[in-house]
């Protein structure tokens, strides 16, 4: 599917949900970070994710720290090296593409991760990573 379709289809809660996986979701975030830069797309993206979160009938599943997370990497990854496009963000980017096991592990303990709190509002990681500097 071509970015213009799957942003549009993502927008009106079209795409059916069958084919909306992580790396969907993280293609999605992508966009949006390169079409509306990061403070824009803080509030677009997860207005955008909880309404197609809401019209597929799983509002539960929206997460605030996961999705600021995975906005956060991308656009420090943007920021490092600038793709042309998808295919090639996503080669460079592999780590991002899968999710069990996530990135985020790294970043955050699953006590934290999975907590209440981080589904409801950004947290601070508690973990360092380890190629990070301390």
């Amino acid at each position: 599917m071509k970015d213009a379709e799957l942003l549009a289809q993502f927008e009106t809660a079209s795409l059916p949900k069958e084919v909306f996986g992580h790396r969907e979701h993280v293609r999605v975030a992508w966009l949006f970070v390169r079409k509306y830069g990061l403070p824009e797309a803080f509030s677009r993206f997860a207005d955008t994710l909880k309404r197609f979160a809401d019209a597929n009938g799983v509002p539960q599943l929206y997460h605030e720290t996961i999705t600021w997370a995975y906005l956060l990497l991308i656009q420090e990854r943007l920021a490092r090296e600038a793709a042309a496009g998808w295919d090639e963000f996503a080669a460079a980017n592999a780590d991002l593409l899968t999710w069990k096991p996530s990135v985020l592990d790294r970043y955050y303990t699953p006590a934290l991760l999975w907590s209440d709190l981080a589904r409801t509002t950004f947290v601070m990681p508690d973990r360092v990573a380890a190629d990070q500097p301390a």
